[in-house]
């Protein structure tokens, strides 16, 4: 029988079956002798123990097409990176953090701004008009008041999406949002992956339909840039590629150079003001960083 791991705790396995609910399982000792230590979103075949009792054990990995280390979960398709319109406001440097770090994983991203509701000054547009433009997908919800869930419905069906995003912006709104009227009995799935005594917080698969699941992280308020050199970091900014030919020097900065094509796109409104001073920030923070030695 095959299924999707959506929660591992202290070597027990949460493994969703399509059409039948979700089995505690035992990983076989073969995992252990060869070092193989199943994620969150791993495909599964199982053999059961008791049906009554819904365990059993994982007896194969079916093959990953993605692993993601941080957080460590397999065959992830997207991320979902949520933040504010307002209350709080977006901290934009932060949410480039987020994609740069998504780049870097491979996942094609999906900007989800919140508490659309609250936005009396009409922000969110102009919000997801610059992102839109570099080239993501932006979209403005509001899960109190299930304004623009639809559409976002449509990009996560059939996917497996890691949802990203910083406390206070209204994730765990938007996910009971996005739960809410499915087909997929998630009492049933809820109570099984909480029985016991463990109640430490974990990343978990949730099951919107059967073949459409979310990652729920914790929320997070800072970010590094991992293993990232201050010449790469344009190649992380989309909206630069068009004008980079047009820089005088090979290797540009964009930051301090003349003749620069980035900045002159910049100054003719091609380019985000917003997103260029991001840049130029996280480009002084790796420039400034120390050298790690090996």
């Amino acid at each position: 029988m095959q299924g999707k791991i959506i929660k591992g705790i202290a070597g027990f396995y949460y493994v969703h079956v399509p059409g039948r609910g979700v089995y505690e399982c035992k990983a076989k000792g073969i995992f252990r002798k060869e070092q193989i230590k199943p994620l969150v979103g791993d495909n599964v075949e199982i053999e059961l123990l008791d049906e009554a009792d819904r365990t059993g054990n994982i007896c194969r990995l079916l093959p990953r097409s993605s692993q993601l280390i941080r957080p460590a979960v397999a065959n992830v398709d997207q991320a979902l990176v949520i933040f504010a319109v307002t209350h709080p406001q977006p901290n934009f440097n932060l949410l480039d953090r987020f994609l740069i770090m998504m780049q870097q994983q491979g996942l094609p991203c999906v900007i989800c701004l919140n508490k659309l509701d609250l936005d009396q000054e009409g922000r969110g547009q102009e919000y997801a008009d610059i992102y839109n433009a570099c080239g993501y997908r932006a979209l403005m919800v509001s899960a109190i008041k299930e304004q623009g869930i639809g559409p976002l419905r449509e990009l996560l069906k059939g996917r497996t999406t890691t949802v990203a995003g910083p406390s206070g912006v209204g994730k765990s709104s938007l996910v009971n949002c996005l739960q809410s009227g499915t087909v997929m009995e998630t009492g049933e799935i809820s109570e099984k992956i909480q029985r016991g005594k463990h109640t430490t917080r974990h990343s978990e698969l949730i099951a919107l339909e059967e073949d459409t699941y979310i990652l729920d992280t914790p929320g997070f308020s800072s970010l590094g840039l991992f293993d990232l050199e201050k010449e790469q970091l344009a190649s992380y900014y989309p909206e630069f590629r068009d004008y980079e030919a047009d820089c005088r020097f090979g290797g540009c900065s964009h930051t301090a150079e003349p003749q620069c094509g980035v900045k002159q796109a910049l100054e003719q409104g091609k380019i985000s003001r917003l997103r260029y001073d991001n840049y130029c920030q996280l480009y002084r923070e790796l420039k400034d960083k120390k050298p790690v030695y090996r």
